[in-house]
């Protein structure tokens, strides 16, 4: 089967592999207070930063998924409320959760053919917390580096959060001009869902101090207390936590992974092009996602093209949120291989014949 949906996603091949090694080593019965584990996540650390560029003084964290980062950022870092710039159901969904225990928190929401409006804006003082999806996965849009640049410049004053789970390990972010990014494993990490990798600058660890809120077993200043010493406040998810040691120490730097990613979107833009029974969502190629491809059509026909790839063995994403019905998703992740692509490629042209 290949397997083109956006998350979870195709796994990386060798990962039969290191499940097969990681029982052999012991890993899966290692006690996450041990010297064993403790190495495991100092190395694991050092190998992210190296890899995916992360800043030597940004301290980095683990947890079950993206949307458990949302609960610790709004608990950790909110005194007052956070606000929500959003053009797609997951920034919507960590709005409105977030809204849940803070609820003056604040949203802008926007279209996705537009770049992020930052004039528009009316974040007050007492805001905490600006978030915002890098790429938003239910509809295929991304937010430009030089649009967190400009974000960051006006609000330097106000902590910002970025969702990059459809992003990190995928693309070369410039992690410096946010605080805070998290994205889960089960996307362009190429791993099993079940972990996720937080990372925060040292400016949101001292506001985590500041505010002092541990009335939760996961919350901030007890997890950053614990990561000192290279450990986590509960049992953490250790296979999947070997599994990204391995997966980091075998795959290239972050700059190749942009590199291949963005010349195969590009190339799979232009493919699509040529059906006019289909168009892509997202018209504006500024904002076009380079990991996460949307394609619109009427509802018959997406329901058909789904229909038909599963039975070449196909697996395509559904469409999500508003674009549930008439779009479906491909997945420009890096365990996808080039070939998987041509053979996408080729299904689409017989259908089409």
């Amino acid at each position: 089967m290949l397997n083109f949906y956006p998350g979870p996603s195709k796994l990386y091949p060798e990962v039969r592999t290191y499940l097969s090694d990681a029982y052999d080593e012991g890993i899966l019965s290692t006690p996450h207070r041990g010297e064993q584990f403790v190495q495991l996540s100092r190395t694991v650390v050092g190998l992210l930063k190296r890899k995916l560029n992360i800043p030597q003084d940004y301290h980095i964290f683990f947890a079950s998924s993206a949307t458990e980062c949302w609960e610790i950022l709004i608990q950790s870092l909110t005194k007052t409320k956070s606000y929500h710039i959003y053009n797609g159901a997951f920034g919507e969904k960590w709005f409105n959760y977030a809204k849940k225990l803070r609820p003056e928190s604040e949203g802008y929401q926007f279209d996705v053919n537009e770049s992020m409006p930052l004039d528009q804006f009316d974040i007050s003082d007492d805001t905490d917390l600006i978030c915002f999806t890098q790429n938003e996965t239910s509809n295929g849009t991304q937010v430009s580096p030089t649009t967190i640049l400009n974000l960051h410049n006006r609000y330097r004053d106000t902590l910002i959060a970025v969702d990059a789970t459809s992003s990190m390990a995928g693309l070369n972010l410039k992690l410096i001009k946010a605080d805070i990014w998290f994205a889960s494993v089960q996307k362009n990490f190429g791993l099993p869902a079940g972990l996720a990798v937080l990372v925060c600058s040292p400016r949101a660890i001292f506001r985590a101090k500041q505010l002092a809120e541990r009335d939760h077993y996961n919350s901030l200043v007890p997890m950053y207390e614990k990561m000192l010493n290279y450990q986590t406040m509960n049992t953490p998810n250790v296979l999947n936590i070997y599994l990204l040691r391995r997966m980091l120490e075998e795959r290239p730097f972050i700059k190749t992974i942009e590199s291949e990613l963005t010349d195969r979107a590009q190339d799979l833009y232009t493919f699509f092009e040529q059906f006019p029974e289909m168009k892509l969502l997202v018209e504006n190629e500024e904002v076009r996602s380079k990991t996460v491809i949307a394609l619109q059509a009427s509802e018959r026909l997406v329901d058909d093209i789904k229909k038909r790839a599963l039975q070449y063995n196909i697996r395509l994403g559904n469409g999500y949120g508003t674009w549930a019905r008439n779009t479906f998703r491909i997945a420009n992740f890096p365990a996808i291989l080039d070939e998987e692509y041509e053979e996408l490629k080729r299904f689409f042209l017989h259908y089409y014949v």
